[in-house]
């Protein structure tokens, strides 16, 4: 038989080349298998980004696409293909949003139209631009028409200051849908349609008009 006693030796951590004694109850843990209490997870860097990133929302980027379609002029020197080859989701929900918050006049109906105008209007356009042989995908349909309502939303405040002059009204809105309508198509209506580019020119600018009547309420 063996007996004796066994003196339990300081048990110290090496941490960064520096030994750390171990307290006595953290030691008397780790004899009794109870060590994983004292253990410490690191943590994950996925779990820290921020909540844009999480969301996959790219302010600069948002930024950059709405100064290419506010100013669509090729001498400006904008990459205004990126609106097109890089869409996104929130930038054009954030716009068409905003347009249906000053279209309100009190009758919340029309956030419903203007949305929904927004996604089977770009569905109509996509369609018809598939069947005219181009090669444009759904969520950049999407994303163009969302950011080229930005030109409407810019005129909104001008036709409440002229509002009660019909002709100058009238030749801001025309102002304003052409200008969202260029911006779209000039983004939308690449070489590969050649001599149909008219046939879907001609709905954009529909779509466009029926935009601003939800605003102005005729």
């Amino acid at each position: 038989d063996l007996s004796g006693s066994i003196t339990t030796p300081d048990v110290k951590l090496n941490l960064g080349g520096e030994f750390i004694k171990e307290s006595t109850a953290t030691t008397f843990l780790r004899q009794r298998g109870y060590g994983w209490l004292l253990e410490v997870e690191d943590d994950d860097p996925e779990d820290n980004k921020p909540l844009l990133e999480e969301l996959d929302i790219d302010l600069k980027d948002i930024y950059y696409k709405i100064r290419c379609v506010l100013m669509p002029m090729p001498s400006l020197g904008f990459n205004r293909q990126v609106v097109r080859d890089n869409p996104d989701f929130w930038g054009p929900l954030a716009v068409v949003l905003f347009f249906s918050m000053i279209s309100l006049y009190g009758q919340f109906k029309v956030v419903s139209w203007i949305i929904t105008i927004w996604i089977f209007g770009s569905l109509t356009i996509f369609l018809l631009a598939r069947v005219l042989g181009g090669e444009v995908a759904y969520g950049q349909v999407l994303g163009v028409i969302g950011y080229s309502l930005l030109p409407l939303i810019v005129i909104a405040p001008v036709l409440l200051v002229v509002g009660s002059f019909d002709v100058v009204s009238t030749l801001i809105k025309l102002f304003g849908v052409f200008w969202a309508a260029y911006s779209a198509a000039s983004l939308l209506v690449g070489e590969e349609f050649k001599t149909k580019k008219p046939l879907l020119i001609y709905p954009i600018f529909l779509l466009y008009i029926y935009f601003l009547s939800l605003y102005t309420g005729v």
